[in-house]
């Protein structure tokens, strides 16, 4: 009956669309209908947008035009949240939504709007907490642990940078449910998705969680670039790994596969995340793997050339 996603990070305005988007083109049931959506920008201003019918597109207007990305202050705030699911819900959609600047965000599934055990709404309960300066999970938390058979779950995004979801005991027990949250912490990125009555579940969550990280974060950027030969040793050791001289050229691969030591082989010899090594200092990652031929524990190809460079990235592992 619904599906809710918040997040915190670069360009999450961007991102939470864009995960909104992405569920109504995998995703098949309670879905794109009605939407409601708020961002906090950086400068601490709350933009709203919503719809009754179509969802992402139609949720921002261009002129005349519809369909397309939120504009570019929606797009650069730095929270967001959207509650979306059939057509026609009940006015005004900002019930189903809880925002203010100087708080957070506020959403979920089921009716995050419904009325607790003293009588006001979940969700304005939730924001009234994060007002006071509570964290988003003390936020949830305390709304849920004295709402357990609510029909509800809850997402909270606070100004700290924090994203919390959580689900009612009685939500909690349906068949239907998807959950899933992501973050990079270095980036200072995070989002929490809830949904139910739309399939596939769970496998939608983890896919929408996924788009909206990628959208916040971005390709990881090269920190340099590597040259390895045909020719240079390839030997079997403790990681996998790239080793280089000061002129960031390979002068040894390192592999913990036993099999590639002996033999002809088409693999990836130089894998994925390799450590590179610089004079013995590590220095980075490498980015991609190319399809390498190896013959007696040298290399001889690589996806058909006898010299390629390859990308690294920064050190930090995920």
């Amino acid at each position: 009956m619904t599906i809710g996603i918040g997040a915190y990070g670069p360009q999450a305005g961007y991102a939470v669309y864009a995960g909104l988007a992405a569920a109504e083109k995998i995703g098949r049931g309670a879905i794109g209908g009605f939407a409601t959506y708020a961002a906090i920008t950086a400068d601490n201003r709350l933009l709203r947008h919503e719809t009754q019918r179509g969802g992402s597109t139609t949720l921002f207007i261009d002129g005349e035009s519809t369909g397309g990305p939120p504009p570019e202050e929606v797009a650069r705030a730095t929270a967001a949240a959207v509650i979306s699911s059939g057509p026609e819900r009940p006015d005004p959609l900002a019930q189903f939504l809880a925002a203010d600047p100087k708080g957070g965000l506020v959403t979920g599934h089921r009716l995050p709007n419904g009325l607790g055990v003293d009588g006001k709404p979940m969700n304005i309960e939730a924001l009234a907490h994060l007002l006071a300066g509570r964290s988003a999970r003390e936020a949830v938390d305390l709304v849920l642990d004295r709402n357990r058979e609510a029909d509800i779950g809850l997402i909270a995004v606070d100004r700290r940078g924090h994203a919390y979801a959580r689900n009612s005991d009685r939500v909690q027990r349906r068949p239907d449910l998807g959950y899933a949250r992501a973050e990079a912490a270095t980036a200072g990125a995070v989002v929490e998705v809830l949904h139910n009555a739309i399939h596939p579940h769970p496998a939608l969550a983890l896919t929408v969680a996924a788009i909206v990280l990628g959208a916040m974060v971005g390709a990881p950027q090269p920190a340099g670039w590597v040259t390895v030969e045909a020719g240079v040793p390839l030997v079997v050791g403790k990681e996998n790994a790239v080793h280089c001289n000061a002129n960031l050229v390979a002068t040894r691969i390192e592999t913990t596969d036993p099999i590639l030591g002996a033999g002809r082989h088409a693999c990836a010899g130089i894998y994925l995340d390799s450590a590179v090594y610089r004079d013995g200092t590590l220095i980075g990652l490498i980015m991609f793997e190319p399809i390498t031929t190896v013959e007696d524990g040298r290399i001889t190809e690589m996806s058909g050339q006898k010299s390629m460079r390859m990308s690294f990235r920064a050190p930090q592992r995920s």
